[in-house]
């Protein structure tokens, strides 16, 4: 990982995604600053309708109308780049962000053949001629662990099982050695030990080429395997954010723990796995205050009236009034 006193390569500050509806505006994502430096793997992991893929359409400049940016900015090595147009943001996700999403069909096209797609990337992004472009697909595929490369290059996305079809998309998002991965649910979709071979291969290729990732999952297991920082979300804020061993072995939040104690650990006997109660509230319905005070079992008066910033405790930040000492002392 970079030394943490260079300039973070992503910087988001007080970043806010709105939907406007006719029953009125609803905040998706709820001014959210992170960093991520040069060849890190930071995770961003919650529950379903956390904002967790939404903060990577946003970063990307893919946002489905009729979300958009109503706040905050996004650098990409110290330029902005949620306010440029669409052919200039169209340009930055070609060269400098690469793009690994949960279903490879998605990203490929099933009427060309995998060779074709690769070659098409590496001419709009770089001076190469075709017969180079096509060595360098060649060498790629090799490089993310397809066999015969020179043989499947011309293969089709159908001809492909699901595990090596999510391996093309990642040669696809390292074609033009981007400075920024963002890679969305990159291993749902795939069985376990095929799952374990995609995040080796990710962090591998990453650290390899120099660059940064923003692993989106749901997976607590993927981060810990991967990241090196992650950030917990949780409906549209960042609930904690810290080194992955610290919020993984000692979880500070409520809900990270409610998380971190859900996952079965090897050799550790346990009756019963911990439970959150109630559910991820809906964007029409997030509570005033903390928005986790309905399922929190150390919830007390501030945290229903007041919402709380990250606040430092130890290496990681947590949004929880339990860490304030004021709030401490009003609560026993």
């Amino acid at each position: 990982m970079s030394d943490s006193s260079q300039r973070p390569l992503l910087e988001v500050r007080d970043l806010r995604v709105e939907f406007p509806t006719r029953r009125g505006t609803l905040v998706a994502v709820d001014t959210i600053s992170f960093d991520i430096h040069e060849g890190e793997v930071l995770g961003v992991v919650g529950e379903s309708g956390a904002g967790k893929s939404l903060t990577g359409s946003a970063v990307i400049g893919l946002l489905e109308p009729p979300g958009r940016i109503a706040g905050g900015e996004i650098r990409l090595n110290g330029r902005r780049i949620d306010n440029l147009a669409y052919r200039e943001m169209r340009r930055v996700r070609g060269r400098e962000i690469g793009m690994v999403f949960q279903d490879p069909l998605t990203s490929l096209n099933p009427l060309y053949t995998v060779g074709r797609q690769l070659v098409e990337t590496i001419q709009t992004h770089t001076d190469l001629s075709e017969e180079q472009a096509r060595k360098r697909a060649i060498d790629l595929l090799a490089e993310v662990g397809i066999p015969a490369p020179e043989r499947r290059v011309d293969q089709y996305p159908h001809q492909f099982s699901g595990g090596m079809r999510q391996r093309v998309v990642i040669a696809l998002a390292l074609c033009v050695n981007p400075k920024l991965v963002i890679a969305d649910e990159p291993t749902t979709a795939l069985d376990v030990s095929i799952q374990a071979q995609i995040i080796k291969l990710l962090k591998k290729l990453c650290s390899e080429h120099g660059a940064a990732v923003m692993l989106i999952t749901h997976d607590m297991g993927v981060i810990a395997e991967t990241a090196d920082r992650v950030a917990v979300m949780y409906a549209g804020r960042i609930a904690e954010v810290g080194p992955v061993k610290d919020v993984v072995q000692n979880a500070k939040h409520p809900y990270t723990h409610g998380l971190m104690g859900s996952i079965p650990m090897i050799g550790h006997d346990t009756e019963k796995l911990t439970q959150i109660e109630g559910s991820m509230p809906r964007l029409t319905e997030i509570p005033s205050g903390c928005a986790f005070n309905p399922r929190c079992p150390h919830a007390f008066d501030r945290c229903r009236v007041e919402r709380p910033e990250l606040l430092r405790v130890e290496q990681s930040r947590v949004a929880c009034w339990l860490f304030d000492q004021g709030a401490r002392r009003a609560a026993e």
